[in-house]
């Protein structure tokens, strides 16, 4: 055999240390984060957070030659003060923007949790009136005063129809907690009953329940309810335990954050001036610099100490620097899905468009593996609500332009439509949805139903009343 050599051209990626830390801090959550930092900071002396760096201190800051560029993550335009500004309602004492309210992390109040989500969907006057309604509930989420006579304060106070002033009570009711600033218990577990999800076996039951047996509810005489409303003692008992697993308490259902697997998001997404903008959230975007002053010294350090410390403002400059690629990889990823996804969050899940990993990874000019690591546990609050990234991917729906997760959102839309006592067959939505375009077959809509946790149509037909024979 005889020995040749031969000559190969080819591209091989070498992952230094500084990019495999770039690559682990893309891909660790919000609390693992500032784990990290919190260590780097403890065993590095020459880093330290950042603050807010004021006008005058711009110049001190640019001598700093040795500071990479890329060192302090860069933040999109946060909204205007006077944009987020709700005054005079109680809650905001002090002049702070509504902005860093909500990216705080969490408060121990419910109430002020429930403003913190309203703040990115109502205008400030709005959200005056909210506040209002929300200062005049007690520790269960109750309004603690009569009605009439809180709406006629809010009229005198704020010079606003009562209309517009009952119209806010009625959003919080029907809200997130729903049930909140409730007059009594029974408007509360109305309109918990009313929230629920998708068709609900036993919901029209046991709303009559609510509105007409509220004493023999309190007592638990079935026999009574059954006799009253002329149904059935087991369909009493079925629609008894609905309303059982309801929350007497709205205001509890606001458990602590830690408890309740509060998370603090990322990014904020926000409809202004006729565009969508993102801005990291500060809260969960800690920025590191190195200390100016101890980087001067060590430039004209000697001896062994001073070779250590080089190796530590080394390590502090690819933190910085890791850190920076992090948030603007963020950044940047995020305003793709906004963009991309503009109509889900004006329309909901039936305009979730199709959308994939590698889109957006073109689009922001990275890798895919970059995308799905800075995609993972991060979370964007949105006026639609608050979601993990990876939520704005959808696969596209073979054979249709739409994605699969606007198709089962109008599976679900047809069946909470249809009629109670003629449930729409797994067939019926297939040629419903054909002729609106969207062509799947029957198993898909099987599936999709499946997943929405919904009933095949022959069970949602006997759990319906039955209101032909009723009316013989």
């Amino acid at each position: 055999m005889k020995a040749t050599a031969s000559v190969q051209l080819g591209q091989q990626l070498h992952l230094t240390p500084q990019l495999l830390q770039s690559i682990r801090l893309l891909q660790l959550d919000t609390l693992q984060l500032r784990q990290e930092l919190a260590q780097a900071l403890a065993l590095n002396p020459l880093l330290e957070l950042e603050e807010e760096t004021p006008p005058a201190a711009a110049d001190d800051a640019q001598d700093a030659a040795a500071i990479p560029a890329l060192e302090t993550a860069a933040f999109d335009e946060l909204p205007e003060p006077v944009l987020w500004d709700v005054a005079g309602a109680g809650w905001n004492e002090g002049g702070d923007d509504r902005m860093q309210r909500i990216a705080e992390p969490a408060s121990s109040d419910p109430c002020v949790r429930v403003l913190q989500r309203l703040a990115l969907e109502l205008d400030p006057r709005t959200l005056e009136l909210a506040a209002f309604w929300l200062e005049h509930c007690d520790d269960a989420g109750y309004l603690d005063g009569d009605h009439g006579a809180l709406l006629l304060r809010a009229c005198a106070r704020f010079d606003v129809a009562a209309e517009r002033i009952e119209a806010v009570r009625q959003r919080l009711l029907h809200g997130e907690p729903a049930g909140l600033a409730a007059r009594d218990l029974r408007e509360c577990l109305q309109a918990q009953l009313a929230a629920l999800p998708g068709p609900v076996p036993r919901r029209p039951l046991a709303a009559r329940i609510l509105e007409r047996c509220m004493e023999e509810l309190a007592v638990h005489d079935h026999a009574a309810i059954a006799r009253r409303l002329q149904v059935e003692t087991a369909d009493v008992a079925e629609a008894v335990r609905l309303v059982l697993s309801l929350q007497p308490r709205p205001a509890q259902a606001e458990a602590e954050p830690a408890e309740a697997g509060y998370v603090v998001p990322d990014v904020v997404a926000w409809h202004a001036d006729g565009q969508w903008r993102v801005a990291l959230n500060p809260a969960s975007a800690p920025r590191l610099a190195v200390n100016p002053l101890y980087e001067r010294a060590l430039a004209q350090a000697e001896g062994e100490g001073a070779g250590r410390m080089r190796e530590l403002l080394q390590e502090a400059r690819w933190l910085t620097r890791g850190l920076s690629m992090r948030y603007e990889t963020l950044l940047r990823t995020a305003r793709v899905l906004v963009e991309r996804q503009a109509a889900f969050l004006r329309h909901g899940e039936e305009a979730m468009a199709p959308l994939t990993l590698r889109e957006v990874a073109d689009a922001i000019g990275m890798h895919e593996s970059t995308v799905s690591r800075i995609t993972s546990g991060k979370y964007i609050q949105t006026p639609r609500g608050t979601f993990e990234l990876k939520h704005f991917f959808a696969v596209r729906l073979e054979g249709a332009s739409v994605s699969g997760a606007a198709a089962r959102a109008m599976v679900r839309r047809l069946i909470e439509s249809e009629p109670p006592h003629r449930p729409l067959a797994d067939e019926a939505i297939a040629a419903l949805l054909a002729r609106q375009g969207v062509h799947i077959a029957r198993r898909t809509v099987a599936k999709y139903r499946e997943q929405l946790n919904i009933a095949p149509a022959r069970e949602r037909r006997r759990d319906a009343p039955d209101l032909l024979a009723r009316a013989g």
